[in-house]
């Protein structure tokens, strides 16, 4: 009894990509399956923060008052100018990044260093001024209160043109004497380290408020796309609950208003830089081989174009952020 045999070969190849599917090499390929991923990564965190945001929209901070710092202008209001400083400087990388990836078509050694050491320079001013953001927002300005059931209260008083301006609670603070002592190791207390203490104590301000008719408390519920000030019999009232001095922002308390702004501002901002300083590490030794000549010797600038597509990636990611965090 003959055996039947079954062939299951075809004259034609069911996969004809080689060693670069879709036209692009292994390395393009891993490039762009880690940048899906990480824009997954960045839309649950933004999806997250857009979720909090409207759950508690009527206390969160305004967007124009919380960035409103710019270098060498102490004093002036300026909303969300070094913020689209910042923008403008990262995206202008983007752009050195495009020229130094053409230049490297074009086997061109001396502009692909040009437009890459720009680039980095933009990285670099990037990371400072979002540093120079963070210790702007962790410092504060004006302080403010927090009561027994959280709610953020700051200070206000009527300014010439009935529009509120804000108040520093070293404006109209008493001074009343106490001995205070912060818990930490400096002071002996080597068994605890506690936070530091406020400028001022909550009687401080109170008393303060007494004595300032003009002064006036503003609650952190917005109300026709502003917060909420209280009259001065209500804000004597309100005083009463007052439970902490808060100065600045950190993951526990913030004096712009809901807790939970400071914590993504932090960790979205945070993660973002990361990949910025990520990047910027990157270019710089891809840089050095430049100078050194290794991709002139290969005949191929691959390398460069892998790093912009991160780089253009960590710029597009920014958009995002900038849109959620200070735009909307």
């Amino acid at each position: 009894m003959a055996a039947t045999v079954t062939s299951s070969a075809t004259t034609g190849k069911t996969w004809d990509g080689g060693n670069e599917p879709m036209g692009a090499s292994y390395g393009k390929m891993m490039m762009w399956f880690f940048i899906v991923s990480d824009a997954l990564t960045f839309s649950g965190f933004l999806a997250a923060y857009g979720f909090s945001r409207f759950k508690f929209i009527e206390t969160w901070p305004i967007a124009d008052e919380v960035f409103n710092h710019f270098p060498f202008m102490h004093g002036v209001d300026a909303p969300m100018y070094y913020v689209a400083f910042m923008t403008f400087i990262l995206i202008f990388s983007s752009v050195t990044m495009v020229l130094a990836v053409d230049a490297g078509h074009q086997l061109k050694k001396t502009k692909v260093a040009v437009y890459m050491a720009l680039t980095i320079v933009g990285g670099f001013i990037f990371l400072g001024s979002q540093a120079w953001e963070w210790k702007n927002f962790i410092k504060g300005e004006y302080g403010a209160i927090e009561t027994k059931g959280g709610a953020i209260l700051q200070f206000v008083k009527q300014g010439e043109d009935g529009s509120y301006e804000r108040v520093k609670l070293a404006d109209f603070a008493a001074h009343i004497e106490t001995d205070r002592i912060n818990n930490t190791r400096s002071h002996g207390i080597w068994f605890e380290d506690a936070a530091a203490l406020p400028s001022f104590t909550v009687e401080e301000i109170a008393k303060g408020l007494e004595a300032h008719p003009e002064v006036l408390i503003r609650t952190e519920v917005i109300k026709d796309k502003h917060k909420t000030v209280l009259s001065r019999e209500e804000s004597l009232v309100r005083i009463k609950d007052a439970q902490y001095v808060v100065e600045g922002a950190n993951l526990i308390r913030n004096e712009y208003g809901h807790k939970l702004f400071a914590n993504f501002f932090f960790f979205i901002t945070g993660f973002h830089g990361f990949h910025v300083f990520s990047g910027v590490m990157i270019n710089i030794i891809i840089f050095l081989n430049v100078l050194l000549g290794t991709y002139e010797r290969r005949k191929s600038y691959e390398m460069v174009e892998k790093v912009g597509l991160y780089w253009h990636f960590v710029d597009l990611v920014w958009v995002f952020v900038f849109t959620f965090f200070y735009l909307v």
